[in-house]
């Protein structure tokens, strides 16, 4: 399968699940091979610098070029991908359509969606405004500095003879290269921070349910990058490890956000996007059993573990000595959730392993075995009644694909294995409200069965 038709069949994979214009994937212009951050850099909009406008990247000598330049190491069309074709360069007009009208007089905001921050802290580059140069527009959505950091101090140096990438960082511009900094800048929208987040009350009143994940939203955006190894030679796309790590910070941010008092809580209740919709969004008549699958009984509020699914999956290759235990301190959250005893410590502890798991991540080499093993973990998952609700399965069927994708691009397994029952899983998956767990485990049995066929040719 080439990249073109990957891209095509992720496209049609999040069409069904029927994502706004304003939630789509950051993206970078050269991603390099990712290095471990020693800490988390300043997200763009909380930076000191000064936010320079698209338009001083626009230029046809610049990231405005037609065609991308032959023999350069930047593609030089980055602004016209963008502006005609990314849907970030759009998320701003969202603001300005009859939904966002409808959830603004819902929620009682007092002003219009393109005004207020609670919607222009991700659908635009919203920076104070002494922070913003003399072309600065908001209305650019969310532009190049959005996710590429104020160009205040790095908008010259960065063209000059000699120019180091790292004196670009130094000033500035933010490492979207580093695919733990680009998780969390994308994961800071796209699921939210203790800053900025789309609450249950947001959703009550007609916002999109946020989802997400790293590698499979990157794929289905119009690339603007090459991914290049630090010495500027064209690689390999490393999917897995996006996605893999995109899964630890994303299973990370829900515990962030559950143990903040600010955000975790609201009123009496907790939190409840961070929970799972479909345990509680079905019809009366629908007795699927939302709190069996981990044995702590009926009628419970779920938290959403589609991410902590994953990450056990992960965890069981980066780090076989403690998975057991993350499993075991998974379960007993759940448990702890469900009898409102010490939820929050248990949260707490998981927080803590999938900080240290990260770092983990980035510094592992997935081999072939392990490739496999996630990928039949997967399957073996949902076969064993892990993926009863729809948040689950989504999440299952972009880590299928993201693996399988990456195998076959590796040649460690035929395009034509994998590709057919992940058409069929999304076909599942076309309409949240007729979900059938028993239908998706009947698909993964005979994606499962056909993997193996075509391990023993």
């Amino acid at each position: 399968m080439d990249g073109a038709h990957r891209a095509g069949e992720r496209e049609k994979m999040m069409m069904m699940f029927r994502m706004s214009p304003a939630l789509s994937v950051i993206l970078t212009v050269i991603v390099l091979l990712p290095v471990v951050s020693a800490a988390a850099p300043v997200l763009p909009q909380d930076s000191l610098h000064k936010s320079m406008g698209v338009a001083t990247c626009a230029s046809s000598l610049c990231h405005g070029a037609i065609e991308k330049w032959t023999n350069s190491r930047v593609l030089q069309n980055e602004f016209i991908t963008w502006s005609r074709r990314d849907k970030h360069a759009r998320a701003y007009s969202v603001l300005l359509n009859d939904r966002s009208k409808e959830i603004v007089r819902k929620l009682g905001l007092g002003e219009p969606a393109h005004r207020a921050d609670l919607c222009l802290d991700c659908h635009a580059h919203n920076v104070p405004p002494a922070k913003r140069g003399e072309q600065f527009v908001m209305s650019d959505g969310v532009s190049c500095e959005a996710c590429h950091g104020p160009a205040g101090r790095w908008l010259q140096s960065h063209v000059e003879r000699g120019a180091r990438h790292q004196d670009n960082l130094t000033n500035g511009l933010y490492p979207a290269s580093d695919y733990e900094a680009r998780a969390r800048l994308c994961l800071s929208c796209h699921f939210g921070t203790k800053r900025k987040f789309v609450t249950h009350r947001l959703m009550a009143a007609g916002h999109p349910r946020m989802s997400f994940e790293l590698d499979t939203f990157t794929q289905i955006q119009p690339p603007h990058f090459q991914a290049r190894s630090a010495k500027g030679d064209l690689q390999l796309w490393d999917g897995v490890k996006i996605w893999a790590i995109g899964q630890a910070i994303a299973a990370h941010e829900l515990l962030e956000i559950l143990n903040d008092p600010a955000r975790g809580r609201n009123g009496l209740f907790p939190e409840l996007v961070l929970f799972d919709c479909h345990a509680c969004h079905r019809p009366m008549s629908d007795l699927r059993n939302a709190g069996v699958r981990l044995g702590v009984g009926p009628g419970v509020v779920r938290l959403n573990d589609a991410s902590l699914l994953m990450v056990q999956q992960i965890a069981r290759r980066v780090d076989s000595a403690g998975s057991a235990r993350f499993a075991q301190e998974v379960e007993s959250l759940h448990r702890a959730i469900a009898a409102g005893d010490n939820a929050l410590v248990h949260a707490r502890a998981v927080q803590e392993y999938l900080a240290r798991l990260v770092p983990g991540i980035s510094a592992y080499r997935f081999s072939e075995n392990d490739l496999k093993g996630m990928l039949l973990g997967l399957i073996d998952d949902g076969l064993s009644g892990q993926y009863g609700d729809y948040q689950g399965a989504e999440q299952a069927v972009m880590a299928l694909q993201a693996i399988g994708d990456f195998m076959a691009r590796r040649g460690f397994v035929g395009a034509t294995t994998i590709s057919p029952g992940i058409r069929k899983l999304l076909s599942l998956l076309k309409d949240d409200e007729k979900y059938s767990s028993a239908a998706f485990a009947t698909v993964l049995s005979d994606l499962r069965s056909s993997i193996n066929k075509g391990a023993n040719r």
